[in-house]
């Protein structure tokens, strides 16, 4: 008897003589999509392990599972992201719902995380900021790491916070949220040890806007429709006005922007000043510390 995982009841009917039989073996011969792909659409499909579907290539699929395949694979063909069509990505070793509404986590945006946490690791109960959280993946991958911080997380997106919020209870992660764009969203009064932002870095003539995933991701996650500065340049000019002294900012940028940012933040008067590189050697990651705090300056 064929076994169907994961498929409701009034999702099948009985086999007919005329029906076509698939099975994942045939499926597979039939498609374009990579193995590890065509693997995962599956998984999702089923609600099945790898191992399932590979003890289980010969079994008959129910006609409604096999439907859903073939319009994810449609969606995937047009070059919609994996992350999309399954709802999930993995960050920080931590799964994080993504939708439509969120930009998409990606590996090297890990090293502004560690970034993040080697500042903050001599401050207990430090508090941290991130600017644009998007679906919360850093901001609850610094929380679920550092329990004893108090971590607030900011956005301008309604949508994009739905998405944070929902990621943060099925994780347990105790993170404060505020709508709005960049500082404006944060209550009067507040001061952090340590700033973090993916903001959007890609300048609006970039003609990677139009290639692979990004086709797919909100536009205002990607760029400022600008240079590709102009959230960079905000978020430094703000910063030492919510930094404790010794506080420090660190922000995701492009391939070939670490000179113009770590500028950027020389202007500001921050000091230790420096550029990280991700795993490829790419220049990631820029910040510096504030010295001095604008109101104790004042």
């Amino acid at each position: 008897m064929p076994c169907w995982p994961n498929i409701r009841p009034n999702s099948w009917r009985p086999w007919r003589m005329t029906d076509t039989i698939h099975t994942l073996r045939t499926l597979q011969a039939q498609t374009r999509l990579p193995r590890l792909e065509f693997h995962m659409l599956w998984e999702h499909v089923l609600g099945v392990s790898r191992a399932w579907l590979i003890a289980h290539d010969t079994d008959a699929l129910a006609p409604a599972a096999v439907a859903h395949f073939r319009s994810l694979v449609q969606r995937r063909e047009a070059g919609e992201p994996m992350a999309y069509l399954l709802g999930w990505r993995e960050f920080m070793d931590h799964r994080f719902e993504v939708t439509s509404e969120v930009l998409i986590p990606r590996p090297e945006t890990e090293l502004l995380v560690a970034c993040a946490l080697e500042a903050a690791a001599a401050r207990p109960g430090a508090r941290i900021l991130e600017l644009g959280t998007g679906s919360g993946a850093i901001a609850i991958s610094l929380a679920l790491a550092r329990p004893d911080a108090r971590v607030i997380a900011t956005d301008v997106s309604a949508g994009a916070l739905a998405v944070a919020r929902a990621n943060a209870a099925r994780l347990r992660a105790n993170v404060q949220w505020h709508a709005g764009s960049w500082y404006d969203a944060l209550p009067a009064g507040m001061a952090f040890d340590v700033i973090v932002s993916n903001p959007p870095y890609i300048a609006a003539d970039d003609a990677h806007l139009q290639q692979g995933d990004v086709r797919f991701e909100p536009r205002l996650a990607l760029t400022d429709g600008a240079d590709g500065l102009q959230a960079c340049r905000a978020i430094v000019a703000g910063a030492r006005r919510w930094l404790n002294a010794g506080g420090a900012l660190f922000m995701e940028h492009g391939w070939d922007q670490a000179g113009a940012v770590r500028e950027l933040l020389h202007q500001a008067r921050f000091e230790q000043v420096e550029s990280q590189p991700d795993l490829a050697g790419t220049p990631r990651v820029s910040g510096g510390v504030s010295a001095i705090s604008l109101l104790e300056e004042a």
